[in-house]
């Protein structure tokens, strides 16, 4: 297991609903790949101002805990679509209660299901959302600004193996689509 897969200011990531986990854990199985964690619970809580300025910025702060890893990380997203850094904290507790202290609110929690494997230099999250669905995330996380589209085009030929298409492709965060759940179901 490499937390190397995890450095980098961008992320070039693509989503894809999945509508089969067992026939794509089969394609998975077929292919050289490691094991970095599966089925891990994992919350993550997003903060934002009052007046929601960090959405109005197309940026997210979220703290994540995943168990039973025991992994803990500050998230920050955006406002590009591929900008991402993250970084490993012990206490996130304390990390909430810092945020809170400096004006931030939790705008939404989250909880998924995450299984993470490493293929070459790409990460793939095969994710299950309650009530939403499953979905894989093919990404790398790079320094090299100059890389991102050759990396996209990369990362669409390992989904192709997987059956993955254009047709498959979701284009909405994971924060966006458990909004739109919470209004459905409210």
């Amino acid at each position: 297991m490499s937390h190397e897969h995890f450095k980098g200011k961008y992320e070039v990531e693509l989503k894809y609903r999945v509508s089969c986990k067992d026939a794509f854990l089969r394609v998975l199985n077929t292919i050289e790949h490691q094991v970095m964690l599966e089925d891990n619970s994992e919350t993550d809580w997003y903060f934002d101002t009052p007046d929601l300025s960090l959405k109005q910025q197309n940026k997210t702060v979220s703290i994540r805990e995943m168990e039973p890893s025991g992994i803990k990380l500050w998230i920050v997203k955006g406002p590009e679509a591929d900008r991402c850094e993250a970084t490993d904290i012990t206490k996130s507790d304390s990390a909430k209660s810092m945020l809170e202290n400096m004006g931030y609110q939790v705008r939404l929690t989250t909880r998924k299901v995450r299984s993470i494997y490493f293929v070459n230099q790409f990460h793939i999250t095969l994710d299950h959302l309650a009530g939403i669905g499953d979905f894989a995330e093919f990404a790398i996380m790079t320094d090299n600004e100059g890389a991102l589209e050759q990396y996209r085009s990369e990362l669409q030929s390992l989904a192709a193996n997987f059956g993955l298409g254009e047709q498959d492709l979701e284009h909405h965060s994971y924060l966006t689509m458990f909004e739109q759940y919470a209004e459905l179901t409210t």
